[in-house]
C-alpha cells in the first residue's frame, strides 16, 4: 500500500488546512453539521452495543471498536470536525499560507455546526432506539436510554462533585483525547488508499475511547442525549439509583458546559494545536518539499 513519507504528510495537512480557511461560512457550517451527526453515530453506536456489558474493560473495547465509524465517515466524505481543525487548519497558518484570523473563524463556525447537528442525532435516538413503547399505551426509557443516562451523568456529575479537581482531570483528559485524535488524522493523510486511511483511523480512535478520553464534539451528543431522556422522563432519575443524578436532581444546562463541554474544548484544543500540530512542523518545517 502506498504512503506518504512524514515531511510530505506534514506539507498536505498544511495544503488541507488552505482548503478548510477558504471555505465559506455556509459551508462550514453544513459541513461541521454533518461531522456532528457523523460522530453521534458512533457515539450512539459505543451506547448501544456497550449496554449490558458488566465487565468495565470489555465494555470499554466493544465500545471503542465501534466508534470510529463516525471519524472514517468524516474524513472520507471532506466534512468539518472542530478536534481534527483543531490541528489542520493552524498548521497552514504556521506555514505563513493562511491568517490566524482564518483559524479562529474556521473554529468558531465548525464548532456551531458540529453541535448542532450532535443536537439533532441526540434527538433522534431520544425519540427513537432509547424508548419504547409498554402495554398501558405510554413510552419508557429502555436499557439502551439508561445506559445513555449514566454515561451523561459520569461525564458530568462525577467531575461536578470534586470541583476544581474534576475540572482539571476533563482538560487532562480532553490533551489526551486529541492528541490521539489528530494522530488518527496524521495517518489517514498519511495511507493514499481507503484501506489504509480506515485502519489508520480506527486504531487510534478505537485507543481513545476505550482508555475513557474526552472528546468535545462527541460529549454535544452523549450529555444532551442524557439530558432530554432525563427532562422528558423524569422518573429514571430514582431508577438509576445514581447517588450523584438523585443528589442533584438531574443535570442542567449550565452543568453541561461548566463540568465538561469547556474545560474539554480547551483540553482538546491544546491536545490537537500544540501537541500534534505545533510538534509535527517544529520537526518537519525544515523539510517540507518546496512545491
Amino acid at each position: 500500500m502506498a504512503f506518504n513519507p512524514p515531511a510530505k504528510m506534514v506539507a498536505l495537512v498544511g495544503n488541507a488546512g488552505v482548503g478548510k480557511a477558504k471555505l465559506s461560512i455556509f459551508n462550514l457550517l453544513l459541513r461541521g453539521f454533518m461531522a456532528g451527526a457523523y460522530i453521534a453515530i458512533g457515539g450512539a453506536l459505543c451506547t448501544v452495543c456497550a449496554t449490558g456489558i458488566e465487565t468495565a474493560g470489555i465494555s470499554k473495547l466493544v465500545g471503542g471498536s465501534v466508534f470510529p465509524v463516525g471519524l472514517i465517515a468524516i474524513v472520507l466524505t471532506g466534512m468539518e470536525l472542530f478536534t481534527g481543525d483543531c490541528m489542520i487548519v493552524p498548521m497552514a497558518a504556521m506555514m505563513k499560507k493562511v491568517t490566524w484570523g482564518a483559524v479562529f473563524r474556521n473554529w468558531v463556525w465548525v464548532y456551531i455546526g458540529n453541535f448542532v447537528g450532535s443536537l439533532a442525532y441526540a434527538y433522534v435516538m431520544v425519540i427513537g432506539p432509547f424508548v419504547g413503547g409498554t402495554a398501558d399505551g405510554t413510552m419508557v426509557v429502555n436499557a439502551f436510554g439508561m445506559n445513555a443516562i449514566g454515561i451523561a451523568a459520569g461525564k458530568i456529575l462525577t467531575y461536578k462533585a470534586v470541583g476544581t479537581a474534576g475540572l482539571w482531570s476533563s482538560f487532562i483528559k480532553a490533551i489526551g483525547c486529541n492528541f490521539l485524535v489528530n494522530i488518527a488524522i496524521l495517518l489517514a493523510i498519511t495511507a493514499d488508499d481507503v484501506i489504509g486511511k480506515f485502519f489508520g483511523i480506527w486504531f487510534p480512535i478505537m485507543a481513545f475511547v476505550a482508555t475513557g478520553f474526552e472528546h468535545c464534539v462527541a460529549n454535544m451528543y452523549f450529555l444532551p442525549a442524557g439530558k432530554f431522556l432525563i427532562d422528558w422522563y423524569p422518573a429514571v432519575i430514582e431508577k438509576s439509583a445514581n447517588a450523584l443524578l438523585i443528589s442533584n436532581g438531574g443535570i442542567s444546562w449550565a452543568d453541561i458546559w461548566i463540568w465538561n463541554l469547556i474545560p474539554v474544548t480547551l483540553g482538546n484544543i491544546f491536545g490537537g494545536f500544540l501537541f500534534i500540530g505545533v510538534a509535527y512542523f517544529l520537526m518537519f518545517r525544515n523539510d517540507l518539499p518546496k512545491d
